[in-house]
């Protein structure tokens, strides 16, 4: 099989994000040439001043967009409706909050490192289920270190990562790094190490993408999506 690496900038609490790596698995299973796809998750925060105890999503939208009531909930019921075409059950509904997602950044990143894409993978779904399924606090220490106990790692190592301070200066330069990239919103997908695909495309648009990637591999060349 052929390997592709896949990077993926996103953040915890971004709907599009889980939509957009369903997206992407959906594309690797359209090519008619398979592919051994490893998958990187990235931080980025898109609330990195969100107050500890977090904020209403309604009213964080409200106030961060000018959306109306109305829309905030036709938005949802978009977003619920785009989730279950590729299969993932967004529970929204009133009284959801938003958080700050810098510590479980940090425990991704620590996951990445140490453990594998793949292990980094199955975190990264386990927060987002978390999350949008469950409606958990992912900025609670508690709530993390369960969660990274679920996936192998002892909820006191988690404990120690979330606080250590070497690990927090990593994450900050690696945000800064795609801030100077100019990315400025997610998901942004990046094939090859080489060429970006920004937002939730459809499955189609990532496969044709990935073609070309395939295609343009050993000529050197570059192209635009």
């Amino acid at each position: 099989m052929t390997p592709l690496r896949i990077d993926i900038v996103s953040d915890v609490v971004c709907p599009w994000c889980i939509v957009g790596y369903r997206q992407v698995q959906m594309a690797l299973d359209m090519l008619e040439q398979p592919v051994a796809a490893e998958t990187w998750w990235h931080p980025f925060e898109l609330n990195p001043n969100m107050v500890a105890e977090g904020e209403d999503t309604a009213e964080h939208i409200a106030r961060k967009y000018g959306s109306t009531p109305e829309q905030s909930r036709a938005n949802r019921q978009r977003l619920s409706d785009i989730g279950d075409s590729v299969g993932f059950a967004f529970n929204y509904g009133e009284g959801m909050r938003i958080y700050n997602t810098f510590k479980a950044h940090k425990l991704l990143t620590v996951f990445g490192a140490e453990r594998g894409w793949q292990a980094q993978t199955a975190l990264k779904m386990a927060l987002f289920k978390a999350y949008f399924q469950d409606r958990r606090d992912v900025s609670d220490m508690a709530v993390l270190a369960e969660i990274a106990e679920q996936q192998g790692m002892e909820a006191s190592v988690a404990h120690a990562w979330m606080l250590d301070e070497s690990l927090t200066q990593g994450v900050r330069a690696e945000q800064r790094q795609w801030l100077d990239e100019n990315i400025t919103g997610v998901p942004a997908i990046i094939f090859d190490q080489k060429f970006m695909v920004p937002g939730a495309q459809s499955a189609e648009t990532f496969a044709g993408v990935i073609g070309k990637v395939l295609a343009k591999r050993n000529a050197g060349d570059s192209f635009q999506v």
